[in-house]
């Protein structure tokens, strides 16, 4: 399935790629990177996201996307609470993404104010597509609440599975209102994951194969959401989490039996 992300117009496939401690291998693991998004865009994602957080993970992506790049939506982020080293992120990122980033995020809110508005420019400038904002933490989401309503940004990143519902109070309801794209990170929960999986009795109830299809499968449900970014090493998890974007999604009974199994 393909959602629009918010008022952009941009439709993506709801299930993209991240790359949060998966992607910052040394140059001699390049294989790696390249094998995950081969799968991953043979399963039809194309949103990949990245940060200057990730250590090499966006040298790592950015090659990894060669001679993919114009059939790929890159999301990456600017992470600094200097203007100065954000536009040298951004430098960077150009040279890492064919000259352009289509989704530029403010990772965690870090100088929020003073970055939008040089970023702001850039779109302009069309070095940028669209801008957006992220935080991981809900003793942050009233401030993220307030960059929504500035107007300022087209899309928002935030956590939201079962064990992770925050989002559901202010965030998702007020992007739904403003028109704003919703990328999901933690789908399956942090490192590690949220619960070894269920048995495939329990799997088969919810007509799924794996645990991860079931937990990606529970946030796309919720229509408010544009697309949910799993990071993976494996190319096969890259395909079945690719397999999880598709219909039909969980009604309420089958979100709450999800929500039952990870306690």
């Amino acid at each position: 399935e393909r959602r629009t992300l918010g008022r952009t117009g941009v439709d993506l496939p709801v299930v993209g790629l991240g790359t949060w401690l998966t992607f910052d291998l040394p140059d001699a693991e390049q294989d790696t990177a390249d094998a995950v998004v081969a799968a991953a865009f043979q399963e039809g994602t194309r949103l990949v996201d990245s940060s200057p957080m990730y250590g090499r993970a966006e040298r790592i992506l950015g090659r990894a996307l060669d001679g993919r790049r114009d059939d790929a939506f890159v999301a990456t982020k600017v992470w600094t609470s200097s203007v100065e080293e954000g536009r040298a992120q951004l430098e960077a990122q150009l040279d890492c993404y064919g000259g352009r980033v289509d989704l530029e995020q403010v990772h965690n809110l870090v100088a929020w104010e003073a970055h939008l508005a040089w970023l702001a420019a850039e779109r302009e400038a069309g070095r940028i597509g669209h801008l957006g904002a992220t935080h991981y933490a809900a003793s942050s989401f009233a401030e993220l609440a307030r960059v929504m309503r500035t107007g300022a940004i087209d899309a928002i990143q935030i956590p939201y599975n079962p064990r992770e519902r925050e989002v559901e109070r202010e965030l998702l309801p007020l992007a739904e209102e403003l028109g704003l794209g919703v990328i999901v990170m933690r789908p399956l929960g942090g490192p590690g994951g949220l619960m070894p999986g269920p048995d495939a009795d329990r799997l088969a109830r919810l007509g799924v194969e794996t645990w991860a299809e079931a937990l990606l499968k529970w946030v796309l449900s919720d229509t408010r959401v544009t697309a949910v970014i799993p990071a993976t090493t494996s190319p096969e998890h890259a395909r079945q989490n690719a397999r999880a974007g598709s219909p039909p999604w969980f009604e309420r009974d089958e979100r709450r039996y999800v929500e039952e199994l990870c306690g």
